[in-house]
Formats: structure tokens, sequence, C-alpha cells
């Protein structure tokens, strides 16, 4: 008798599983999850992976499977979730993304079926604020225009007298939203013995004094900073929001730093500026990626580039796969995301 109570009670628990997948291209797949993250999955009592690789839709046998997931892990390169790629997900009910912004992956009809939504954004967002404040202290100690003058068998004799502003002390950093990465940069610079200046019109008064910093408008913030840092969304309210009025409102001697998105700001006024040869601008990110061989930035003075390596890369995108594995656990078993996206505030999101 009790064998057969056993036997009935499993197809009861199998049925309670829930059915999770991988939708992404294979090399995205493979540079960020590993196997420990597949043992994970398949070893949670609550989940059933239904493959240990990412489901094509455009295949018939992973289309069989993508219509039973109820979970789906997504990635860099996943084609866009919409109304069209909902049907093939009838059963789904969340959706765990391992990248950043979601913005490339769900449509807004995703949030308007009440399908849940969990992004990896506060993971990358760490090496990016880490980045971005070494960007702050290299920036202000002159480092990569005393690099090119030790390269050209020069010392560092001349370093004051070129730039006078040089050195962190005292330095005001003006940071241009209070994103998730804003925030940590923030967090970061706590200890440096500087003024933080804040923009970001949709923090309220009592945030700003929770972060410790001062809120300014922007045109302030321009004019008053000696580091400027832009870590806004990329939005049709803050596309090309350093327009060349406020470029031309730097101090000389300002640094620009941008590790946000590169159409915040006018590039052609920027490299104009640059031509000066009175401003520097450390850049991790273009409008255009990777950035033109023609584009003017590539051999402007006081220029540092780098191809959008201030987010996860290597070692840091273990955070990426943990977090989207963490989060298909815990819908799984609650419902419900630890780090959910709010439907309200999908729209203002990076």
């Amino acid at each position: 008798m009790m064998a057969r109570l056993t036997s009935l009670r499993r197809p009861s628990m199998s049925r309670s599983r829930t059915s999770t997948g991988f939708m992404m291209p294979e090399p995205s797949f493979r540079r960020v999850f590993h196997q420990v993250d597949i043992q994970r999955l398949e070893s949670d009592p609550s989940l059933e992976l239904l493959s240990e690789r990412p489901l094509d839709p455009e295949v018939a046998a992973d289309r069989a499977l993508l219509a039973r997931i109820e979970v789906l892990i997504t990635g860099w390169g996943t084609p866009m979730i919409d109304a069209d790629m909902l049907q093939l997900l009838p059963n789904l009910r969340a959706i765990a993304h391992s990248g950043g912004t979601v913005r490339p992956v769900v449509d807004p009809v995703v949030c308007e079926r009440g399908i849940a939504v969990s992004s990896a954004a506060a993971a990358n967002a760490i090496p990016v604020a880490e980045y971005t404040l070494a960007l702050i202290i290299l920036g202000a100690k002159r480092a990569f225009w005393a690099a090119d003058r030790v390269r050209a068998g020069k010392g560092d004799e001349e370093l004051e007298t070129a730039w006078p502003a040089v050195g962190i002390r005292g330095r005001t950093v003006g940071i241009v939203g209070a994103s998730t990465i804003g925030r940590l940069v923030i967090e970061r610079l706590r200890g440096l013995e500087l003024e933080v200046l804040l923009h970001d019109p949709t923090l309220h008064p009592v945030e700003a004094a929770e972060l410790g910093v001062q809120p300014v408008g922007l045109a302030e913030l321009v004019e008053r900073s000696d580091i400027l840092s832009l870590h806004a969304p990329s939005l049709p309210s803050t596309r090309g929001m350093i327009d060349r009025e406020l470029i031309a409102r730097m101090r000389p001697g300002t640094t620009l730093i941008n590790t946000a998105r590169g159409d915040l700001l006018d590039q052609d006024a920027l490299a104009e500026r640059l031509e000066r040869g009175d401003l520097v601008a450390l850049l991790d990110v273009a409008a255009e990626e990777p950035l033109p061989l023609h584009s003017r930035l590539r051999t402007t003075p006081n220029t540092f580039l780098t191809p959008h390596i201030a987010g996860s890369i290597g070692t840091e995108l273990g955070r990426l796969s943990a977090h989207a594995v963490d989060e298909a656990i815990a819908f799984a078993t609650d419902g419900s995301f630890r780090r959910g996206i709010d439907q309200k505030t999908f729209a203002l999101r990076a």
C-alpha cells in the first residue's frame, strides 16, 4: 500500500516543477553560463530544466519545448520577445534576463500581459561602477596625459603647469543619473575628500539627502563639476542631453566620463571642444559601436577610448549567470523574483 501511495505522489511532484529553459545565441550562452549553473538548475527540486543548451525558436523540436516553458532565461542576443514570440511561449510566466538592460529583449507587451521580468542589471552595475571610480581617480591625476608623455620620452615636470587642477582631493564630481550604477559610484566616492553633485529630475530631495549628495540642475552641475560622469539611461528625454551648449559651458580642465550610453551627448560638439585641448574625455561608449574609423574622437587630444568594457567581462560574467539562476529558482519556489522589474517604471529603465 505504501509503495502504491509513493508511486501516486510522483506525478504530482513532477507536475509542480516549473519548466525552465534558455533562449539566446550559443556564443552568448557559452560565454556566460557554465556547468555549475546548469547543475544548480538541474538539482533544484522546484525546477525542470528542459534543455542544457539554448533553445532556438527556428527549430521545430525546440519550439515544442519552448511551448512548455514557464521561466525563460535570456541573455545578450536573445530575439525580441514580442507578441509574435509570445505565441511560441503560451505558458510563459517569467523572464530572467542574464544581461543588464532588457530593452533589446523585452517588448512592453510582455509587462502588459503580466509576465514577470527580472534582469541582472544590479550585478552588471558593479564592474561599471568600479571602472568609473578608476577613471575618476586616474582622470583627476591626469594619468592618461602623463602616460602619453612617458611614451614620448618625457617626465612629469610639466604636469601641474599644464593642468593646474590636478589631484582628487577637494574636487567636485558631478553625477548625471541616480541609476543603479550612479548610486554605486556615489557610494564608492564616500571616504574621498571631494564634493558630489547629482542631477536626476526623477529623484526626490529626501533620496538625495540619503545619498549624501547635493541635487542641482544639469546646467549648474556642468558648470561646477571638475569631473562629470554620465549614468543616465538612453531614453527619448535623455538622448543628446549633453548638447553643444552644455559642452561649451564646461570649465577648462573638466574631465568628462561616459560609461553609460554614447547617445547621451553630442559627439561632434565634444570633438570640437576636445580639439581646443582644454577638456579631457574618458569614453567607454559611443553613439555607434564600434566607433567608426572616421570618427574625429579617434584623433582628438586628451581622449581615452575603450570599447565598451566597463560592464561585465571575463570573470565578472559569473555574477550575471548566478543572478539569473538565483532568480529562476526564486520564481519557481515563491512565484516572484527577488529583483523583479517594476512594470510601472519599465519605460524609465536603461
